[in-house]
């Protein structure tokens, strides 16, 4: 009797720790990107719209991080806001609305950088959703994904995002884009192909925020 109640013990025991291991496989990692370079600032609007939409449907457990994309974007500085929602829901309700207000404040206060280090956001927001251990990890990019680097910033070299979804939100069209839409459609053709070959599972193109705001969690 006693040798069963020993094994049932260590059954008990490994199935705990094999549960809180797990704890965070359906969890959801989101990092999202607002581009404030130039006249981009004037689409902060939407971004809070978007930052609104994933507090309220991220669930406790889960992670958010909003950061900057500037003249050099691979800080933990340009980070606006980020968190792990507690396991509790009130406590978590208590974080959204701290969250909320941090965003508020970087809207009101936005001002254009000169560049726009999409790159090294990248990086960044990998590293960052890598440490939250989250099952499913997006980052969304707020941006019109045309890229523009400062003297000395280097970031023509591989990256690595094993394991991320990748969601372009709000790509508008440039001037150059309306004259010639190759341009356009190049632009976003060769971000797919980089991100794909750093080992993003997915790549998402998201222009109507109105109808397809589901689009930008994996939900599966």
């Amino acid at each position: 009797m006693k040798r069963f109640q020993f094994l049932w013990i260590i059954l008990l025991g490994t199935f705990l720790v094999s549960a809180c291991g797990d704890s965070r496989v359906h969890s959801q990692g989101v990092y999202m990107l607002v581009d404030t370079s130039g006249t981009y600032t004037r689409e902060i609007n939407k971004a809070t719209k978007i930052i609104s939409y994933l507090l309220a449907t991220l669930n406790p457990g889960d992670s958010l991080a909003v950061a900057k994309v500037e003249t050099r974007s691979f800080t933990e500085k340009d980070i606006v806001a980020k968190v792990t929602f507690d396991k509790r829901p009130s406590q978590a309700t208590q974080q959204k609305r701290a969250f909320k207000a941090k965003i508020e404040e970087f809207a009101k206060g936005a001002k254009g950088s000169a560049f726009t280090d999409i790159t090294g956001g990248l990086i960044q927001g990998a590293e960052y959703l890598n440490e939250t251990k989250a099952g499913n990890k997006t980052i969304v990019i707020f941006s019109d994904m045309q890229e523009e680097l400062g003297k000395g910033t280097v970031r023509d070299f591989p990256i690595k995002l094993d394991g991320i979804r990748i969601v372009a939100l709000n790509v508008t069209k440039l001037g150059t884009d309306n004259a010639d839409p190759r341009i356009y459609l190049d632009r976003l053709a060769r971000w797919e192909a980089r991100v794909r070959k750093a080992g993003a599972t997915e790549w998402v193109v998201v222009n109507d925020l109105e109808n397809n705001m589901e689009s930008i969690l994996n939900t599966r």
